[in-house]
């Protein structure tokens, strides 16, 4: 049987997505969040969410209703409502140790990420960098934003991510023995002087204030970019993604030279 076309932006269905798609209370609520796209959504599917309800431009609404729901234009007429996944310490438990010859893994920690448009663009380079795991400590924002799953291009489906307070992080990091390197511009040397080649956390900040004393004090090295300009910091997405690549850059010369 041909599904029935929705024609009003006043359908109840119509109405939960936009809801959905603006208060992270209901997506925390109901476990939901919404998708659009066509290739995010294809990413979401291979990640092994569970979509439970898809849109359809001219299939099963018309433009108008589409219009209502889409929080954004160019999403090639799709959209899907999608269940959440667990994001606590207990799904990165396969990390391997940071003493480990076989794999060292390596991490992304930030801590109180206020901009949902900066952690997409971190989940996407670390996507792209093959980092092993994002941590999120105090977030001030949640991972199914809407401007997140844009900003990261589909990353924050294929990234493995955690949510949890700095202190569980901390100690997570600890009992592993990875190593500790937070970006800050006191008391810090350049960041490629320091050895990315074992098991490694690099710990970013927000921008207006940086990481807290926690962090500073638990860290094994505290690492910084070097300001040639007149500016004297970075965005943090920028940043994260030269932090990660020094990591990898690093891992594939040892790889090379062994």
């Amino acid at each position: 049987m041909e599904e029935t076309i929705i024609t009003s932006v006043q359908n109840a269905r119509i109405k939960h997505v936009v809801a959905l798609q603006q208060k992270s209370s209901l997506r925390r609520e109901e476990g939901l969040f919404v998708v659009e796209g066509q290739r995010e959504i294809e990413h979401c599917k291979a990640c092994g969410y569970e979509v439970v309800e898809e849109y359809i431009l001219n299939k099963n609404v018309t433009p108008q209703v589409y219009e209502k729901m889409a929080y954004r234009g160019s999403t090639e007429g799709h959209i899907a409502v999608v269940r959440c996944k667990e994001h606590n310490l207990s799904t990165l438990r396969s990390l391997a140790t940071g003493g480990t010859q076989e794999h060292s893994p390596l991490i992304v920690v930030l801590e109180s990420v206020e901009k949902p448009g900066n952690l997409g663009a971190i989940l996407r380079s670390a996507e792209a960098a093959g980092i092993d795991a994002l941590i999120v400590c105090d977030p001030l924002t949640d991972l199914y934003n809407p401007n997140v799953i844009r900003a990261s291009i589909g990353g924050v489906f294929c990234v493995p991510t955690a949510v949890c307070t700095s202190q569980e992080c901390i100690a997570f990091l600890k009992e592993r023995g990875i190593k500790i390197l937070t970006a800050q511009l006191q008391d810090s040397y350049e960041y490629y002087d320091y050895d990315m080649t074992q098991g490694t956390a690099i710990v970013m900040g927000t921008e207006s204030t940086g990481l807290t004393n926690q962090w500073r004090e638990a860290a094994d090295a505290h690492i910084r970019i070097p300001m040639l300009g007149r500016l004297d910091s970075l965005n943090v997405s920028v940043s994260a993604a030269i932090l990660m690549y020094e990591a990898v850059r690093q891992r594939q010369c040892k790889n090379v030279k062994m």
